[in-house]
């Protein structure tokens, strides 16, 4: 399984609370935060929610 780098780039103050909830089930939790996941089509899709918020890398 591939893994996937997310790193936080912006903040979540003024988002809908889905968005919050979805940088927090990534395990975000402020701007400049790594996280290290599995490729996995449910980690892909909160992703997508939240890519105006996040950046990924491929590790």
């Amino acid at each position: 399984m591939t893994k996937i780098k997310v790193k936080q780039l912006k903040s979540a103050i003024k988002r809908p609370q889905n968005q919050k909830r979805t940088l927090e089930a990534l395990g975000l939790r402020k701007i400049g935060h790594v996280v290290e996941h599995d490729a996995t089509p449910n980690i892909l899709g909160m992703i997508k929610k939240v890519e105006h918020l996040v950046s990924t890398e491929k590790s």
